[in-house]
């Protein structure tokens, strides 16, 4: 039961700097759930996201997978509880709140600075994942190819994820 409390507290905590959803936690979570506690390690931790982001549904999944690999059940509810409930329930309370500053300068800066830091923590999860991935220099080639040709073209994503695979299977990346 103390580990499912800990996992409640620690995914609570996380809860509110969620500023551009799960994603952008990974380099906190993974220093929380493998540095700190090594209730994970580097290997089990990149998988579980990999998991996550190949399923469909909210990338909050990898938090919930997590409590599942750390203490089944029990721990997939509380970590995915602590990590909706706390700002969930902050939210609904501040939002009439809020509203009420619609158009004044400080709200309209927060709102600004608020996008930059979510892009950053989701850029951070990113190379976080990539260096557990040991990517290299074919599947570096490969995503600036893919960037590239995303930025370019009207393709669909999921040509992209295909070709990838194939080059995955291949053994080429």
């Amino acid at each position: 039961m103390s580990l499912i409390v800990d996992l409640f507290r620690e995914f609570a905590i996380l809860s509110f700097v969620a500023f551009g959803g799960a994603t952008a936690l990974l380099p906190e979570m993974h220093r929380v759930v493998v540095e700190n506690h090594q209730w994970l390690d580097d290997t089990t931790f990149t998988h579980l996201y990999a998991i996550a982001q190949a399923a469909p549904g909210p990338n909050v999944l990898v938090v919930t997978l997590i409590g599942w690999h750390v203490a089944g059940l029990g721990g997939a509810l509380a970590a995915t509880l602590a990590m909706c409930l706390p700002m969930s329930v902050l939210i609904y309370l501040l939002i009439d709140r809020w509203e009420s500053f619609a158009g004044k300068r400080w709200q309209r800066a927060i709102s600004l600075g608020v996008a930059p830091l979510a892009v950053g923590l989701v850029f951070s999860g990113a190379t976080l994942i990539s260096q557990a991935a040991g990517l290299g220099l074919a599947a570096w080639l490969l995503l600036a190819a893919t960037v590239l040709a995303n930025l370019k073209t009207r393709l669909h994503p999921l040509w992209f994820i295909g070709v990838g695979a194939l080059l995955g299977l291949l053994g080429l990346v």
